[in-house]
C-alpha cells in the first residue's frame, strides 16, 4: 500500500502545472535521451569484432558482408527514414508524449540485443532486427528532443539550452566509441547492456516529470499516402546507397548492379510522387509551406551539406586510424579500435568548448555570423587534412581535429536554434523531424559516397601494390594474381574490423608453405599499412576536398539565411528573430489563433 501511495503521489505531481524550474528538467531529460541514443549509434563501429566473435560468424566470409553493413548503418537508415512521420505525428498527438514511447522502445530494443538468443546467422539477424527496434525509439527521441527543448525554453535562452543538447548529441558519438572498446574486450553483450539502466531511468524520470506545453490541436488527419510514399521511396533510396558500397561481380563497387541503379531510381521517383502528394493533401506529414521561410530553408540547406561534409568523416578517419597509422606505430590490429576512438578525442573537445558557448551567443547575436564561421573553420580543418602523410605527426593531427570540433561546435546550435524559432510552435515537431531527417539521410549518403571515393582509388592503384609486396614476399604468381584483385572493401572492412587484413585475405594454406620470414613479414602490423598508405591517401584527399567544398556551399546558405533582427515578445522580452521574405512572413509568425505567451506556447514554463 505504501508504495502504491507513493506512486500515486508521483503521478499527481507529474499531472500538476509547470514550475519555473520545468525548462531545466526537460533539458536533462532530452539530454540524457540524445546521449543514450547517439551512443548506440556509434558503439558499434568499435564493438563489431567482439560481437562477431561472439556470436560465431566471420563478417567478411562470402555472403556475411550484409549482415556487417546491416549492423552498421540499419541504425541510421531507419531512423532518416522514420524522423519525419515522428515529427508529424507529434505534433497530432503530443511531443511528450511519443518522446516517452521513445524512451521505452528504445529501453526494450536494449533488452532483447543484451538477450539475443541465437547464435551464428540467426543471431546476426536477430541483432539487426533488434536494433532497427532501437532506431525507432531512437526516431521518436530525435524527432521530439528538439522541439520539447524550444518549448520549454524561452526564446533567449534557447541557443544555450539547444548547444548542451548539441555537444551531448556528439559527445555520445565519441564516447560510443571509446565504451564500446573497453565493454567489448569484457563481454560482447556488454555493449548493450550498458543502455538498459539509463533507459529504464530515462522512461521513468520522462513520464513522471514531462509535460506537455504545447497546443495540440485536435482533428487533424494522419497523412497516410504522403506517410507511405516517403517512407518507401527513402528507404529505397537508402538501400540502394548501402548497397553500393559492397562489391558487384568483377567491379570493386556495387553502383553498377541493376538492382542498385533500379533502388536508387524507384527511390527518387517515389520521393518526387511524395512532393506531389504533398501538395494536394490537407493534413501534410512532410510541411512543404515551411521552405517558405526563408531561414528554414537556409538553415536546412546548411545542415544538410555540413552532416554530408562529417557524416562520413568519422568512418574514414577510424578505418585511417586502424588499418594505416596505429599497426604503423606498433599498435596490435585488435587493439586498434579502442584507441581510434581516444585518439579522436580532439574532435570532441573542439566541440565541447565552442558547442554550449556558440549556443548562448546565437541567442544575442542570431545564428548568420557564428554559423557561416563555423562552417568555413570546418572548411579551413579540412584543408589541413589534405596537407597531412598517410604516417602523420599526431600533435598537428589533433590541431586539425579540434579545428573541426570548434568549427563543428560553432556551427550546430545556433543553426537549429535559428530553424526552430522560425517556424510556428504548432510545428514544431515535423520542423524537428525535418532537420534530424535531413541530418540523417546525409550521414548515410555520406557513408556512401566517402566510402566509394576510397575504394575508388585503391581499385586503381591497390591490385599492383599487392601483387609487386606479395610476389616479393616469395608468393607464386598465380595466388599473388588472386588476392590481389580481391576487392579492396574486403580489406577495409578487415582494417576497420580491427583484424589483420593479410591474414583475411591471405589463405591459411597459403600463409603456413611459406617460410617463416616471409610469413612474420607478410602479417606484421607495418606491412598492410604501407602497402596500403598511398593509394588509400589518394582517395581520402578527394574526400577531404569534397567535404571542403560542400562546407564553402553550406556556409554560402548560411550567410543568405537574412539578418537577424530584435523583437519585442508579449511580456517585452527581446529575442532573435529571422529576415523573411514576404512569402513566408506568415509561417514566421505565430499562427493567429495562437494563444500569445512569453515564449510561443500555451503554458511554458517562466524563468
Amino acid at each position: 500500500m505504501a508504495e502504491q501511495s507513493r506512486l500515486m503521489a508521483l503521478h499527481q505531481r507529474a499531472q500538476r502545472p509547470v514550475g519555473p524550474n520545468y525548462k531545466w528538467v526537460a533539458l536533462s531529460n532530452t539530454t540524457l535521451g540524445i546521449l543514450m541514443a547517439t551512443i548506440n549509434a556509434s558503439i558499434l563501429l568499435i564493438s563489431l569484432p567482439a560481437i562477431f566473435t561472439g556470436i560465431g560468424i566471420n563478417p567478411l566470409a562470402p555472403g556475411e558482408t550484409n549482415y556487417f553493413l546491416w549492423m552498421l548503418l540499419g541504425y541510421l537508415v531507419v531512423t532518416a527514414t522514420l524522423l519525419v512521420t515522428f515529427g508529424r505525428i507529434s505534433d497530432m498527438f503530443g511531443r511528450v508524449r511519443l518522446y516517452n514511447l521513445g524512451f521505452a522502445v528504445f529501453t526494450i530494443g536494449s533488452i532483447l540485443l543484451f538477450l539475443t538468443p541465437g547464435k551464428g546467422n540467426t543471431a546476426a539477424l536477430e541483432i539487426i532486427i533488434f536494433r532497427l527496434v532501437q532506431g525507432v525509439g531512437g526516431g521518436f527521441l530525435f524527432a521530439n528532443s528538439t522541439a520539447i527543448i524550444v518549448d520549454a525554453f524561452p526564446a533567449r535562452q534557447r541557443g544555450m539550452a539547444l548547444g548542451i543538447n548539441q555537444m551531448a548529441a556528439i559527445l555520445g558519438s565519441i564516447i560510443g566509441l571509446i565504451l564500446g572498446g573497453i565493454l567489448s574486450v569484457i563481454n560482447w553483450r556488454m555493449v548493450f547492456l550498458v543502455s538498459v539502466p539509463f533507459g529504464v531511468f530515462g522512461t521513468i524520470w520522462a513520464y513522471l516529470m514531462l509535460r506537455e506545453t504545447a497546443r495540440i490541436t485536435t482533428g487533424q488527419r494522419i497523412d497516410w499516402a504522403g506517410n507511405v510514399t516517403f517512407a518507401a521511396g527513402l528507404t529505397t533510396l537508402l538501400l540502394g546507397i548501402t548497397y553500393g558500397i559492397q562489391p558487384y561481380g568483377n567491379s570493386p563497387m556495387g553502383w553498377g548492379n541493376p538492382y542498385v541503379i533500379a533502388a536508387i531510381v524507384l527511390g527518387i521517383l517515389v520521393l518526387i510522387a511524395f512532393i506531389f502528394v504533398e501538395l494536394r493533401v490537407t493534413d501534410p506529414m512532410f510541411r512543404l509551406d515551411l521552405f517558405r521561410i526563408r531561414m528554414f530553408t537556409t538553415g536546412n540547406i546548411a545542415n544538410f551539406v555540413s552532416a554530408l561534409s562529417r557524416g562520413g568523416l568519422q568512418f574514414m578517419l577510424v578505418i585511417w586510424l586502424q588499418g594505416i597509422w596505429l599497426p604503423l606505430h606498433g599498435y596490435r590490429f585488435e587493439d586498434t579500435p579502442l584507441w581510434a576512438g581516444i585518439y579522436m578525442l580532439p574532435l570532441l573537445i573542439g566541440f565541447i568548448l565552442l558547442g554550449p558557448i556558440s549556443g548562448a551567443l546565437s541567442d544575442r547575436l542570431g545564428a548568420r555570423t557564428l554559423s557561416t564561421a563555423g562552417l568555413i573553420i570546418q572548411a579551413i580543418g579540412f584543408v589541413g587534412l589534405t596537407t597531412l602523410p598517410a604516417n602523420f605527426n599526431y600533435p598537428i593531427f589533433a590541431i586539425w581535429l579540434l579545428v573541426l570540433g570548434i568549427g563543428q561546435g560553432m556551427f550546430s546550435s545556433p543553426n537549429v536554434t535559428a530553424i526552430m524559432n522560425s517556424v510556428p510552435p504548432r510545428q514544431r515537431g515535423v520542423s524537428s523531424g525535418m532537420t534530424a531527417t535531413f541530418q540523417n539521410s546525409a550521414q548515410v549518403f555520406s557513408i556512401g559516397l566517402f566510402f566509394s571515393i576510397v575504394t575508388v582509388g585503391l581499385a586503381a592503384a591497390l591490385p599492383s601494390a599487392l601483387f609487386g609486396g606479395l610476389t616479393q614476399a616469395g608468393l607464386p604468381g598465380a595466388v599473388a594474381t588472386k588476392i590481389a584483385h580481391l576487392p579492396p572493401t574486403a580489406a577495409l572492412f578487415a582494417a576497420f574490423l580491427g583484424y589483420n587484413p593479410l591474414k583475411t585475405l591471405l589463405p591459411a594454406q597459403v600463409l603456413h608453405a611459406l617460410p617463416a620470414a616471409s610469413q612474420t613479414q607478410l602479417i606484421s602490423t607495418s606491412y598492410f599499412p604501407n602497402l596500403i598508405a598511398a593509394p588509400f591517401m589518394v582517395g581520402l584527399r578527394a574526400v577531404f576536398l569534397l567535404s571542403l567544398g560542400v562546407c564553402l556551399i553550406g556556409a554560402l546558405a548560411s550567410f543568405l539565411r537574412g539578418k537577424p533582427v530584435i523583437v519585442a515578445t508579449d511580456e517585452g522580452e527581446s529575442g532573435i528573430a529571422p529576415t523573411m521574405s514576404t512569402a513566408g512572413a506568415g509561417l514566421g509568425s505565430e499562427d493567429e489563433d495562437e494563444e500569445p505567451t512569453r515564449s510561443g506556447v500555451v503554458g511554458a514554463p517562466g524563468e
